[in-house]
């Protein structure tokens, strides 16, 4: 990660720069991250024309705004380091609920009062993933896109109801019901011939015991995603059909502790595809274009900023290339490359999985591919 070398061989200075006053960025709080990492360089200013003023002269690597400026208002400031240096990783304080506009322009947002330990895992992470995809070009075309897909607010929501001990099928209805899109998704699958057992489900509840809790959680993911609207020349619902059957497909191929994390890095594997000015990696590129972003690095760099833990960031970079993962092992970035591929009907790298030992699992791996495509159990809507 080239930001400077900070006089020691083989580190680098990491510059984070916080905007705001004392009541909402304690001092206490960023001599606490300076402490944290010798390659971590801390700095403050009070306003947003210091702000621009010093990311002219030094841009940091990672911005942290308060809610309230005495000079500009946040989101204006967001925006304003988005055209000047997109590289940068924004990440903003809110207090309450993000407006639509800050959703737009942050890629991270930690509540106030900041929690320690929330900050220090989200810079960490932030720096996790510049190392894994160190390509500056990467980012700033990323960071130049006016609106990126906003994070899964649903699909968290239910990820941390899932994680309660008391959580019902009528409160995930209920959780579901908020987004009129995915709630009527919901109704379709769980009416669908290979759920249904001859009786209609007209009600949320019963469609939620029908389908279960993986495949709400995969059907809610994959409805947010997918409902992105950047770009007008992609296949939505094949996107999301696809999607859909590679996450079964990791689920067969992973053992039970590690297969949600499979799962969900294979079915957002593409979506990179959804922003603009990606190419997709499984065409040719084009000799006469503008050298641009492979979908899997972008989409990959899209999920860092977005928190997503890093083996399915791992996954989703490297997924058409394993051996790139640097693990000797067959593991999440394996199982994504295979369950991606059958979905598309694409070759496997079979070198790859004869040197991590399961190419002899190959052929029903094809077997499982080829009956969840006769069910068609992802149809779009």
């Amino acid at each position: 990660m080239q930001h400077g070398c900070c006089g020691h061989p083989g580190i680098y200075i990491v510059r984070i720069l916080f905007v705001g006053c004392e009541d909402s960025l304690p001092s206490d709080l960023l001599t606490l991250v300076a402490d944290m990492d010798e390659a971590w360089r801390v700095q403050r200013v009070a306003d947003a024309a210091s702000a621009l003023e010093g990311l002219l002269d030094a841009p940091p690597d990672v911005v942290v705004v308060a809610p309230a400026l005495p000079d500009m208002t946040s989101d204006a400031l967001l925006e304003r380091i988005r055209t000047l240096r997109p590289a940068v990783s924004r990440i903003a304080v809110a207090s309450g609920h993000p407006s639509v506009r800050l959703l737009s322009l942050a890629h991270r947002f930690l509540p106030s009062p900041i929690s320690e330990a929330q900050l220090l895992e989200t810079l960490a992470s932030l720096e996790e993933l510049r190392d894994l995809l160190d390509n500056p070009a990467l980012r700033d075309r990323i960071g130049r896109i006016e609106k990126l897909p906003s994070p899964p607010q649903t699909y968290l929501a239910l990820v941390q109801a899932l994680e309660a001990d008391d959580t019902s099928a009528g409160d995930i209805a209920q959780l579901v019901s908020g987004d009129p899109a995915i709630a009527a998704r919901v109704l379709q699958l769980s009416n669908s011939a290979y759920f249904s057992l001859g009786r209609s489900i007209t009600d949320l509840r019963s469609a939620v015991t029908r389908l279960g809790m993986v495949t709400m959680r995969d059907l809610v993911l994959a409805s947010e995603v997918f409902a992105y609207a950047a770009r007008g020349d992609i296949d939505r619902p094949a996107m999301q059909q696809r999607a859909l059957m590679a996450a079964q497909l990791a689920r067969r191929i992973l053992p039970e502790s590690s297969l949600e994390l499979g799962a969900t890095a294979a079915l957002l594997a593409d979506i990179g595809l959804l922003l603009p000015g990606v190419r997709d990696e499984r065409t040719p590129p084009d000799p006469h274009a503008d050298d641009t972003a492979g979908h899997t690095e972008a989409g990959a760099y899209l999920l860092g900023l977005w928190g997503l833990p890093m083996p399915i960031i791992e996954a989703v970079a490297f997924q058409r290339d394993p051996v790139r993962a640097g693990t000797r092992s067959f593991w999440i970035t394996g199982a994504v490359h295979v369950a991606t591929a059958l979905a598309a009907g694409e070759p496997v790298r079979e070198d790859y999985l004869q040197r991590t030992g399961v190419l002899g699992k190959l052929d029903g791996w094809r077997a499982h591919a080829a009956q969840l495509r006769g069910l068609d159990v992802a149809q779009p809507a």
